[in-house]
């Protein structure tokens, strides 16, 4: 008779094709002395089990490596547990920043994130949101209000709760998470005005499909009209969200003969390239141009001269979107609409014109 050896219980069962076969539901209710029924409770409904056996059942998926069928879950739950979220784009430090801030969230609360980009184009934006739609998101984030209109048909169709973000606008019907931006705008060149500014020129961010960069400079074109110091056309330039494009305007704006005195920048990436560009000629900032920007990235305050800008609350804007889907796909009441204050932050980039 041949001996018999004994070996550890291996975590997987043999198929008959001699492929391993992943741990089942079965094998945790076994385990856990309880019906697959009460396993597939504690995990798409948690709170109808008591918290011994919750972590009960938690501690025996842990220890067999059971990992969920996804495909199964959302059958029963009609759920697939699954935030989407379409930005213009990954290269922009904020976006980073607030999207990082909302998988967090979303990860304590067992969703995934599925990420998109559109390049400020609306065709490319629906295009994306019906793709997510196919992968059965149960909820979705963009950015801004400036849609294709088949786009709120299409979630409105679906039954799929969305967010705008980066705005907001309590006078719609869909839910809304940010700032006032026009007020943003009239708020930093009030500190121009305040500082005796009255020749500013504009380095703005592109305009097209993009409310924010619109918002922000509709008020600051307001502030500058109250105080009579609306910027001749030749002064305001529109850019991409990158330094070559915000050198090359600085090199426009600061080679004329009549030159402003301060530039107001789309962001903090914009106003990096002015007052590169305007050192690089031989300016001081902001002895000769004080120079302001808008979302008080990481950089800023590092910068040297280190940035005057409004600070933005990235992080909480899309923690709070995060938070309304959650809240709304539980059926809990949850704010349509919430508006996150900004804050000027006065640093060394601006101060009075010289005399003379």
């Amino acid at each position: 008779m041949k001996p018999i050896h004994s070996k550890p219980l291996d975590r997987r069962a043999e198929s008959a094709s001699g492929r391993a076969r992943a741990v089942g539901i079965r094998a945790v209710a076994k385990a856990a002395g309880v019906s697959t029924a009460t396993v597939s409770r504690s995990l798409n409904n948690p709170a109808s089990v008591s918290p011994e056996l919750r972590a009960k059942i938690s501690t025996i998926i842990e220890e067999i490596g059971y990992i969920p069928d996804a495909s199964a879950r959302a059958l029963s739950s009609r759920r697939t547990r699954t935030i989407g979220a379409i930005v213009p784009t990954v290269d922009n430090a904020m976006f980073a920043q607030g999207l990082q801030a909302l998988q967090s969230h979303l990860a304590t609360k067992d969703y995934l994130l599925l990420l998109a980009t559109n390049e400020y184009d609306l065709d490319v934006e629906l295009k994306q949101a019906r793709n997510l739609v196919s992968r059965g998101i149960d909820g979705l984030i963009l950015r801004g209000d400036k849609r294709h209109p088949d786009l709120r048909r299409l979630l409105q169709g679906q039954s799929i709760p969305y967010v705008n973000v980066g705005v907001y606008d309590p006078t719609k019907p869909y839910a809304s998470i940010g700032v006032d931006n026009a007020a943003a705008g009239r708020r930093i060149t009030r500190h121009l005005m305040d500082l005796g500014h009255r020749r500013v020129g504009i380095v703005a961010a592109m305009q097209r499909n993009n409310d924010r960069a619109q918002a922000r400079l509709r008020g600051v074109l307001e502030e500058l009209a109250l105080h009579d110091a609306t910027p001749p056309e030749a002064w305001m330039l529109q850019v991409n969200y990158n330094l070559d494009d915000a050198r090359q305007a600085a090199r426009t704006l600061l080679s004329q003969r009549d030159q402003p005195t301060a530039i107001v920048c789309g962001n903090d990436v914009i106003a990096y390239g002015v007052m590169m560009e305007a050192l690089k000629m031989g300016l001081a900032v902001p002895d000769d141009v004080s120079v302001v920007g808008f979302d008080d990235l990481e950089w800023s305050r590092h910068f040297s001269p280190s940035l005057t800008t409004i600070h933005m609350p990235t992080d909480e804007i899309w923690l709070r979107a995060g938070e309304y889907l959650v809240d709304t796909l539980a059926g809990e009441p949850a704010l349509l609409h919430r508006e996150i204050d900004f804050s000027l932050v006065v640093r060394e980039s601006t101060a009075p014109p010289r005399t003379g």
